[in-house]
């Protein structure tokens, strides 16, 4: 049987001239790594790095319906987010469980653009579509319409800044403004997924080779380092970021993953999911089953997502994430375990590594935080 050839953004022969070591994620030939990964890594905590995330699954909802219908769609209020401001949110599935977490921009008064990940978004886009029957709106596959740059870390408002006449100064976290960037019309979002501050840049795939050639240009004295998959996926789990089939998936909640704050009660209007996440609700409160912890290990042994979290010889949880810190020095994961061993400072909690019990230490998340 053959399978479909891998997607490839506007920028596939830059990351090959860069000698990037490709990989398939989600369907898309993606940059893992350019050099060393741990360089990369210290690049976005310490100066800056540029990534390719064109893979991102753009969806446009228009029209004099388009907040009304997000919000029966989608478990925040998003009728209630201010043009130009933007909001992490989740679409759950009638049964509570997570199809996918998300960011909402609003362009304009009628008009928003969902960001799905690249693994999930037919499936936003189709539920989208069908959870808009009866709404005076429009719901729009824009994903090759957009490629997406992301310039992460404490250099990028000067690198940014270089290119643009844009308010970089006024613009807030998760919010967003169409200006230009070298010369290029973009929207500017203060968005990111590294726990640093940074920018995440949409433009027409036509113009992303012109626009990757200006930030590496305006980047080159502040130490800017083109960054692939594998150091953001570092970067999160240090951020203490979900990531979608990891700590997030159809078989829970937002409330399972300790994140019932996106989920919006209080809107008007009834919403996909609500029954099932109200009684999710009342559970947490009562007795969480298990809670998103992190842990640091004590040796040098690398947990990986589906190792068992065991102590005194029971098992009390699972890994769901989990690599070398290179901030830390030291091997870190997220991992759901029963609420009993979910305080940090727990005593006698290991990591399964191959049958040998590694000690860790359960911490609270995130496992690091920028200075402001």
């Amino acid at each position: 049987m053959s399978s479909s050839p891998l997607r490839l953004t506007a920028l596939d022969a830059v990351h090959r001239s860069l000698g990037a070591t490709m990989t398939d994620f989600a369907g898309w030939d993606m940059p893992l790594r350019y050099g060393s990964e741990r360089d990369e890594h210290h690049a976005v905590r310490t100066a800056a790095g540029l990534f390719d995330l064109s893979h991102m699954g753009e969806i446009t909802v228009t029209g004099p319906q388009a907040a009304a219908l997000l919000d029966h769609a989608l478990v925040g209020n998003i009728g209630g987010v201010r043009t130009g401001r933007a909001r992490y949110t989740m679409i759950c599935s009638e049964d509570g469980g997570i199809l996918d977490d998300l960011i909402v921009y609003r362009l304009a008064e009628s008009e928003y653009m969902v960001v799905a990940n690249a693994s999930n978004a037919q499936v936003v886009l189709d539920a989208l579509v069908e959870r808009g029957a009866g709404f005076d709106a429009e719901v729009r596959d824009d994903r090759d319409a957009y490629a997406l740059l992301a310039v992460q870390g404490p250099e990028s408002p000067g690198i940014v800044k270089a290119l643009t006449d844009a308010d970089l100064d006024g613009l807030k976290y998760y919010a967003g403004l169409p200006g230009t960037v070298a010369g290029v019309p973009a929207l500017i979002a203060r968005t990111g997924y590294t726990g640093e501050d940074g920018f995440e840049l949409f433009v027409k795939p036509e113009h992303a080779v012109e626009l990757w050639q200006a930030l590496t240009k305006a980047g080159e004295g502040v130490g800017l380092t083109p960054c692939g998959l594998s150091c953001r996926d570092t970067l999160r789990l240090e951020a203490g970021m979900p990531l979608y089939g990891h700590e997030l998936s159809t078989a829970l909640t937002p409330f399972d993953a300790g994140l019932g704050r996106v989920v919006k009660f209080e809107k008007e209007g009834d919403f996909v999911g609500r029954t099932a996440l109200e009684a999710a609700a009342e559970r947490a409160a009562s007795a969480p089953p298990r809670v998103l912890v992190g842990l640091v290990a004590e040796g040098r042994r690398v947990p990986r997502a589906g190792y068992r979290v065991v102590a005194d010889g029971e098992v009390i949880g699972e890994v769901t994430s989990g690599a070398p810190s290179p901030t830390l020095g030291k091997p870190i994961a997220m991992a759901y375990v029963d609420a009993a061993h979910s305080a940090p400072g727990t005593a006698g909690v290991g990591v399964d590594i191959r049958g040998s019990h590694e000690p860790y230490e359960v911490v609270a998340l995130p496992f690091y935080r920028r200075e402001k």
